[in-house]
Parts: structure tokens; C-alpha cells; sequence
């Protein structure tokens, strides 16, 4: 039976002159689950979501992807298998559809254009293939970021505060569709977020963590209510 543990870390660290970002580390995400990692700016949350598809190199500890420590996986390769959703998205000059195959096309890979258009219906952008990027808006455009993200067929995706830098309405938008595909595609996630309602609407099972380190864990509702508490 495959290890239902698809992404792990053990006592993961990272240290940049003398200033620690990540202290110790060690979470299980489990395969067709949204794992989220809470708490609120300056607490180490994207420090650790960099590290777990090697955007930055750990101090110390360890990464494993299907029980294989990532550091034996080729860089282009993790990182199609560990895919990356960030804040804010940048979009390559031209079309929807050539910023979605962008991956593939990298890859000299042939694009399954039938895909591409069914992953832009769920994601509410039906009709925008050929729209130019630079006329989308900051919704779409985050949109077209995770249509991206996850035409490469990730492994598991990181979403770092996708909807944060939206207003109330585009980021409703975004985080309903995103829920939506992610069901569809029993996607496996690490979702950042200092946002609680987000935290408990998405996520599953989490950690929270402050200064670095992982303080609370278990169900999301658990993490979130505590940090409320405390």
C-alpha cells in the first residue's frame, strides 16, 4: 500500500545570517488533502512553503515527496511534482492559453489542448484562451497562475496567500473556484494563510506557527480557534 504521507519534512530549518526563519520543522501532508499552515506576517509561514520545493535551500533537515528525499529529485523535476501558486502572479506576455501550457511548452511537450480548455471552465475562464494576459484582472489573472500551476500535473501544489492581495469580491471568487477544482482533481495542497475564515473554509488538518515554529497542530478548525484564543 503507497504511503499516504505524500509530502513530509523532519525537523526542517533554515538560518540566514544568524537569523532563523524555520526552527525544527516536521509535518505530514497526506495525499488528497489541503494541509494549512497558519499564522499571522513574520511568522515563518512562506519561509517554509519555499523550502518544501526548494525555492530555497534548508539549513538543516530533511524534505521527502513520496517517501523520496527531494534532494535526489532534480530541481525542473521537483518543482513540476511540487507545484507553486504565489501572492501576487506574474503572466508571460501573450495569450491565457500559452501563459497555462507555458510547463509543457518548456518541456517541448505536446499541450492537451482539450485539458487546457476544461481546467479554464472550472476555473471560471471560459472563452479566455485566446483574451491577451495583459488585459486580465488581478482576479483572472490569479486565476490563469493556478490554471498554470496545475496544468503540470503537480504532485502537490503550494498556495501562498493566493487570494490575498485581491479586494473582497475577487478573492471570494478565486477561493470558491479554487476549492471547486481542487475537489474535482482530489488535489493534494499546502495552503498558507493568516486569514482564519480561509483557514477553516479550505483546509483540513494544519499547523500554526509563530516565530519559525510549528506551535499548535491538528484539525485546521483546532489550529485557528486556538490562535484566537491565545
Amino acid at each position: 500500500m503507497p504511503d499516504p504521507r505524500l509530502l513530509t519534512t523532519e525537523n526542517l530549518t533554515r538560518t540566514v545570517d544568524g537569523e532563523t526563519l524555520v526552527a525544527d520543522v516536521s509535518i505530514e501532508v497526506r495525499a488528497e488533502e489541503v494541509f494549512v499552515v497558519f499564522g499571522p506576517s513574520g511568522s515563518g509561514k512562506t519561509s517554509l512553503l519555499r523550502l518544501l520545493n526548494r525555492l530555497d535551500e534548508p539549513t538543516s533537515g530533511a524534505v521527502r515527496l513520496g517517501g523520496t528525499d527531494y534532494r535526489t529529485i532534480a530541481p525542473r523535476t521537483l518543482r513540476q511534482r511540487v507545484g507553486w501558486v504565489p501572492q501576487a502572479p506574474t503572466l508571460v506576455g501573450g495569450t491565457v492559453a500559452e501563459n497555462v501550457a507555458w510547463g509543457p511548452t518548456l518541456r517541448d511537450e505536446p499541450v492537451d489542448t482539450e485539458q487546457l480548455h476544461e481546467l479554464l471552465d472550472r476555473l471560471g475562464l471560459s472563452g479566455f484562451a485566446d483574451r491577451d494576459a495583459d488585459r486580465l484582472s488581478g482576479g483572472e489573472a490569479q486565476r490563469v497562475a493556478i490554471a498554470r500551476t496545475l496544468f503540470n500535473d503537480p504532485d502537490v501544489v503550494l498556495l501562498d496567500e493566493p487570494a490575498s492581495s485581491l479586494d473582497a469580491q475577487a478573492a471570494e471568487r478565486v477561493e470558491s473556484l479554487l476549492a471547486d477544482v481542487m475537489d474535482a482533481y482530489a488535489l493534494t495542497a499546502v495552503l498558507v494563510t493568516h486569514d482564519a475564515d480561509r483557514a477553516r473554509r479550505l483546509g483540513r488538518r494544519g499547523v500554526r506557527m509563530e516565530g519559525g515554529r510549528v506551535v499548535r497542530r491538528g484539525k485546521s478548525t483546532d489550529v485557528v480557534d486556538a490562535s484566537a484564543s491565545s
